[in-house]
């Protein structure tokens, strides 16, 4: 429950379902698994920072081994195949007071469209 209040990421607003997958709602994530996704990462003030989609290359990582931010962590993996989520990470949950130099600027609240297409 901390972490649900601690992270605006958790609101979790469903958009449309992407026609490519089946949403079951029954596939999360399981730890170890690689989630493929489509995301697109915006500030606050809506200026995108980055987009897989722009890139037309989906982006993998393993859920659970801590290679992205902890909102994407926490909300992802409450995502099922298919779903599209607008996640809300607040600094603590994202870059904090560092930031990354040149694209986020430090204590950034940061806004990510996300697609989960499939788990390998």
């Amino acid at each position: 429950m901390r972490a649900f209040n601690s992270i605006i990421l958790l609101l979790c607003l469903l958009l449309p379902v992407c026609p490519r997958a089946v949403f079951t709602g029954r596939t999360f994530p399981k730890k170890g698994q690689t989630c493929v996704v489509h995301y697109v990462g915006s500030l606050t003030d809506g200026r995108k920072f980055d987009s897989s989609r722009d890139r037309d290359k989906p982006f993998k990582f393993k859920i659970g081994k801590q290679e992205v931010i902890r909102g994407w962590e926490e909300g992802i993996a409450q995502m099922s195949v298919g779903q599209r989520a607008k996640l809300t990470c607040s600094p603590d949950f994202a870059y904090g007071n560092k930031g990354h130099p040149g694209i986020i600027p430090p204590n950034a609240t940061l806004i990510f469209d996300v697609e989960l297409l499939s788990l390998e």
